[in-house]
């Protein structure tokens, strides 16, 4: 993913941050970091056509790939499965007058 491929770069492009602090460097931020980060840095191989898929939905959504892929592993640590979540879609759609 080059730079500006990322909707918030042209928000930050100009700002100079040669002098920012990394987050562990401000122990206020990095209580908070602690606090409410819930998530792990990781390296996970996965095949390119999958990559693929996941970047182009969200290039489609304005979203993150990477967002896309945790709520794809939570729902199936969950249990669902494609044909629930289309089972259940339709059943919603139903119900709408």
């Amino acid at each position: 993913m080059n730079a500006n491929s990322d909707p918030e770069y042209n928000r930050y492009a100009d700002l100079d941050f040669e002098n920012a602090k990394s987050v562990s460097d401000v122990p206020a931020l990095a209580q908070l970091q602690a606090a409410h980060g819930g998530k792990s840095r990781i390296t996970i191989r996965v095949d390119n056509d999958i990559l693929a898929i996941f970047k182009a939905r969200a290039e489609m959504t304005g979203g993150n790939y990477q967002t896309l892929m945790n709520e794809a592993l939570r729902q199936v640590a969950q249990g669902q499965v494609l044909a629930d979540v289309v089972r259940e879609t339709i059943r919603a759609e139903l119900r709408t007058p």
